[in-house]
């Protein structure tokens, strides 16, 4: 079943939504203003969107693989939640960004990408002294030999 969601556009400047290359779990945001940043600085970059999630969903935005790369930005909160509460006329989307160098973001430029999940199930915590599974070695010992 395809799940509607209805979204706002702030401006014409950007390209609408889509997925890129036919189907994708991700959906690219774009930069709605240009944005000029030195070294040091922090801003919230528009992405010049709002949406009415479905009931039970939320949003999780993170930066494109080639975000730093391309930009010297990083996400200054890893990823951002976005849930279906947060839908109001004027609650537009926003990238927050921390420049690492000297940077210019251009109108539509693709910076980060979202997906819709479903909110966590309701859980319930049982305490124990054994989980009676093999250690696999620690912390960080994936693929050390």
């Amino acid at each position: 079943m395809t799940e509607k969601i209805r979204i706002k556009y702030f401006t014409d400047k950007i390209e609408r939504l889509c997925y890129i290359g036919g189907k994708s779990d991700w959906i690219d945001l774009r930069a709605a203003e240009e944005i000029e940043l030195k070294a040091g600085e922090f801003q919230l970059i528009p992405l010049g969107i709002a949406m009415e999630l479905p009931a039970g969903y939320e949003a999780h935005v993170v930066p494109r693989s080639s975000t730093f790369k391309n930009y010297g930005v990083i996400q200054t909160n890893s990823m951002g939640v976005i849930d279906e509460t947060y839908c109001g006329d004027n609650d537009q989307w926003f990238f927050p960004a921390y420049a690492l160098r000297d940077t210019v973001i251009h109108v539509n430029d693709r910076i980060c990408q979202f997906r819709i999940m479903k909110h966590q199930p309701e859980l319930s915590f049982e305490e124990t002294d054994r989980l009676d599974h093999e250690d696999r070695g620690g912390h960080g010992s994936t693929g050390k030999q």
